[in-house]
């Protein structure tokens, strides 16, 4: 839980930084945002569509923290917590902001025609991806098969799913 909340403030922070612009910013061939947007700039008295952009960022910006906080399942009693947080810091700057942008920024693959509904290729594929290959570098658990690792409070469980 205390992954998912880091999660939540940090990729916040990066994505009204950073992030935004490296996804939705103006294309460079294909390939990542420009920095127009840097640090939420130009976004203030605009709109995207029909709605107010900061509305928009907030909106993508949720996806980013979402997608972050599926990695931490993979993660849990594998991986310290500051390295945790590097991580995902890390990640969220080279591969989900790159990823948005290529598929709803207006990157190479929204120029193929590609389309992505609910996040099936940058939130789930991406998230899934990083999960697979964390648990693959970083091994079992600890503990494992020494003792149960049963969820075993119900309350908290449903609290996690509903806070995701």
């Amino acid at each position: 839980m205390m992954q998912s909340f880091f999660a939540m403030g940090l990729v916040t922070v990066l994505w009204a930084l950073l992030g935004y612009t490296l996804a939705f910013g103006p294309d460079i061939a294909g390939l990542i945002g420009g920095m127009r947007f840097l640090g939420l700039d130009n976004t203030l008295s605009s709109t995207t569509g029909t709605i107010p952009t900061n509305v928009f960022v907030m909106f993508q910006g949720m996806f980013a923290v979402i997608t972050a906080a599926l990695i931490s399942g993979a993660f849990a009693g594998r991986i310290k917590f500051k390295a945790y947080a590097l991580f995902i810091g890390v990640w969220t700057l080279l591969v989900y902001s790159p990823l948005a942008h290529w598929v709803w920024g207006g990157g190479w693959l929204t120029q193929l025609g590609a389309l992505d509904f609910a996040g099936g290729t940058v939130v789930h594929i991406a998230s899934a991806s990083a999960a697979l290959a964390g648990v693959l570098v970083l091994g079992r658990r600890r503990d494992y098969g020494s003792e149960s690792l049963r969820p075993h409070n119900l309350p908290l469980t449903l609290l996690g799913t509903g806070i995701l």
